[in-house]
This record gives structure tokens, sequence and C-alpha cells, in this order.
């Protein structure tokens, strides 16, 4: 009996998919649970499994190309099966959505593109521009001018063959010097020049260069401003990358990604509360735990989980979703976590994240984003959240607003930690702080809801010790 193989829907808001590749072949045997295709979702890409055994006898959908939900895309049967009727009858045209498959994660999934953000970004060439600066006239003489170290002593005893008074020594401490014994006084008896004397010149002698030379120095920089040097060349111009005006078919997740936000920001009435958090306590107790292992370690993201977790456990109408005409609230804490991929966005969901510590939501998180990194989220690992909470902090971005994903009632964007100047007790001090928008489904959450649970949620961060008692 011939086994059809239909573009399956894998998750509620998959409507269309594509085919990345088959792994067999027309012709190529295959029995029933074998991987005969992968196929690109909104959310990630999955192996597709055969219901049942025999021959590939038919490809209708090659790779590269997309379907409708529900679309037949290979037919499996008997070597002698007559299957003309049924390849005929397929339009790929979209049917009733058909029952998914049995499907896997794709260990073989292609790992996204990483992009490195820089911290560091190249500076922008400084402006060329007129300087004006007021210069001192220069005094007489210019550098050249020169005071001697000191005047010849007038009066001086000479030896009997017309030479100074001067011990050996200080002769020769003279000598080594290059130092005139005219221009010293002698202080040894009969106005003899003594070593005391020979020292004591050339001390004055070299202070008299060093100012010298300072006055010349001083000269020279009064020159160059009043005649500035020419400006360096400016550096060659490089030839830009060439931009190229195409159209590219957008991925089955953009694609998601379009649909859902139509579907939030137009007919969900939206409403934004922002408040500014210190960051300080938060921060020192994450310090200190993250000290006591070396594996494991938490990020500031683990807290804003935690956080968010406590505080729609307090404040449980924060915690639903409108549906037609009522509202349903969530029994548990299902938190999606926003993670920019490769092609898109999608929000893996830590379960149940109220009854967990704040090591164990690390762990899972850490896993959940890992893996939607990698594309191999399964289908449980993405749906159905009740809450949403987006961190752009590490891009340093101070503040911004989210689009709710429907059905939820809310999601937190988070803006970066920084020293800010802030008043406390009539005094000016720095301290570290975060700035959070919440984004509220008005037909759901009010102002005063939404403020309430705002202020539990900044007071765990702000009193850290309330999330791990």
């Amino acid at each position: 009996m011939a086994t059809k193989v239909v573009m399956a829907q894998l998750s509620p808001t998959m409507e269309e998919g594509k085919l990345v590749e088959w792994k067999v072949n027309e012709g190529d045997e295959v029995a029933q649970g074998d991987v005969v295709a992968e196929i690109e979702t909104d959310k990630a890409n999955m192996e597709v499994e055969a219901l049942g055994g025999g021959v590939l006898r038919k490809i209708l959908v090659h790779a590269g190309e997309t379907v409708p939900v529900g679309a037949l895309i290979g037919v499996i049967a008997d070597p002698d099966e007559e299957i003309g009727d049924l390849v005929g009858s397929a339009g790929n045209g979209a049917a009733a959505p058909a029952p998914a498959m049995e499907t896997g994660r794709s260990e073989d999934a292609a790992q996204p593109e990483v992009t490195a953000e820089t911290d560091d970004p190249a500076a922008a060439e400084e402006p060329a521009g007129a300087v004006v600066v007021s210069v001192p006239d220069s005094p007489p003489g210019g550098a050249e001018a020169r005071e001697p170290a000191a005047s010849a002593p007038t009066g001086r005893p000479a030896a009997g063959d017309g030479r100074f008074k001067v011990s050996p020594v200080a002769r020769r401490i003279a000598s080594e010097n290059e130092l005139d014994l005219s221009s010293i006084e002698g202080s040894g008896p009969g106005g003899r020049i003594i070593k005391a004397d020979v020292e004591a010149a050339l001390v004055t002698h070299a202070a008299a260069e060093h100012a010298a030379a300072e006055h010349a120095a001083g000269e020279q920089a009064r020159a160059e401003v009043a005649e500035p040097a020419a400006a360096p060349p400016a550096p060659a111009p490089t030839t830009p990358a060439r931009l190229e005006s195409r159209v590219e078919e957008a991925s089955q997740m953009r694609k998601a990604i379009a649909r859902r936000l139509v579907q939030s920001i137009g007919p969900v009435p939206h409403f934004f509360l922002t408040t500014e958090i210190d960051m300080g306590r938060a921060l020192e107790l994450r310090a200190d735990l993250n000290a006591r292992t070396a594996e494991g370690k938490i990020g500031v993201t683990d807290l804003l989980l935690k956080a968010t977790a406590e505080a729609l456990v307090r404040h449980p109408g924060v915690n639903a979703s409108w549906e037609d005409g009522a509202v349903r609230f969530h029994g548990s804490v299902d938190l999606g976590i926003a993670v920019a991929v490769d092609g898109g966005l999608i929000t893996p969901v830590l379960r149940d994240a109220a009854r967990k510590g704040l090591r164990r939501i690390s762990t899972e998180a850490r896993d959940l984003i890992e893996r939607a990194r990698e594309r191999k989220l399964a289908p449980e690992d993405y749906q159905g959240a009740t809450f949403s909470v987006s961190n752009l902090g590490m891009y340093e971005i101070d503040q911004f607003t989210a689009i709710i994903n429907p059905p939820e009632a809310g999601i937190l964007a988070i803006g970066q930690t920084s020293e800010k100047p802030v008043v406390e007790q009539g005094q000016v001090v720095v301290r570290r702080r975060m700035r959070v928008t919440m984004s509220c489904d008005h037909r759901v959450v009010d102002g005063a809801m939404g403020a309430e649970f705002l202020g539990t949620f900044k007071a765990m961060l702000e009193n850290p010790l309330e999330m791990i008692l």
C-alpha cells in the first residue's frame, strides 16, 4: 500500500515548509522509521521519518522548494504498485493540515553563522578644523641669546706665570668637564680655586644649560604654533564594498515572525511601562555565587528570569492570556527567552520557572539558548510560553520596547546596566542602574496591575536575597 510523504504541520504557527534535502533518492528502499527528508519550519530544521516501508517511487518537491502544509512531497510504495492516480492528483496546493509525522531533531542541521559584536568599534576620524592659539611675543635675542654661566670675577690673584691659583685636583676636574677656570672665583687661601669651587661651578653650569635648552624648545614650539606644519596627506580613499539590489526569499522563520507580529501589534492593544532598577546588590550576589563554583556561572539573564518568575507568582493576572472574550489564568510560569539566531528570533520556553532555583534556571536556560542557536529545538521547546523576557543589554541598548507574542499578555524589554549619577538623601552618588520596559496587553493587564507587577520585579532585583530564600 502506497504511503504519502507530506509537508506536515510541525508547529501551531507553521503554514508552509521548505524542503532542505532528501536523505534518499528515487528508487531507494526505505523502512518504516527511516529518515527520508529534512524540512525547514518556522522554528527549526526537522527530520521527516517514513510512516511506511517500500521504495521511494516519486519525489514531487525538490530541495529548496517551499510548499504549503499538507502538500504531497513524495510517494513510498511497492516497486510494482500503481501510483499514477496518486501522483496525478498532487497539485501541491494547500490541503487539509496533515497530522504531524514522526520527526526527530536534526543533528545535522546547519549551524548558523555567528557575527561577533565588537565592544570597541573603530573611532571616527577627527574632522580637520582651524585652531586659534594666543601666542606671547618672543623674548629679545631669540633662542640663540644665552647668558654666561657666571660673570668673570674681578681682582682675582693670579700666579706669577699669569695663571690662576688652582689646586691640582680642581684643575683636573675642570679639564675633564671642559670648564673655563676664568669663570670661577676661588674660595681657598689667597683666592685659590679648590675642588669645591669647581664642583659648584659644574652645578651652576648644568642648570644654565638646562634652562637654555628649555628656552630653545619653547621658542621652537611657539614657532610651530605660529606657522603650523602642513597637515599630513589624507589617506587614500578606500573603495567601499559594492551594494547589490536583490530580492531574497525570506526564511520560514522570518515569514513566521512577520505573520506573528502583524497579528500582535494590530489586534493587541499595547501599552508600555518603564522603570529604572538599582542593580548593585543583584550583581554583588551574582559575583558571590559565581565565586563559590568553577562551573555553571550565573548570568544577568538568569537573575532576570528568576525575578520575573517570582513576580508572576505574586501577580497571576499578568501570567494570563486573552481567549475569545475570556481570560485564561495559567497554572504554571513558562517563560519565553528571546534568542537572536541566524535569520530571525526564537523564544525557547523555560518550563515551570517559578518552582526552580537560580542555579537550575541558569543550567536549563543555557541549554535552551545553545540549542536555539544551533537550530536543534524540538517543537515542545518553543511552544506554550505564558510570558516572555527579551534582554538586549549586552548590545549596549539603554531602553527599548518589545512586541507581545500572542497569546501572552506581556513581555519585558531589558536594557543595559550602566553607572549613573543618582540623588540619595540629598547626595549625588554613582549607582549601577538598568532600565526595563514592560509591554502589556490592555485586554488582560491594566495600568495599575502592570505597575504593581513591575514594582515587585524591581524589588526582587534590588533585594535579591528574597529570590533565593
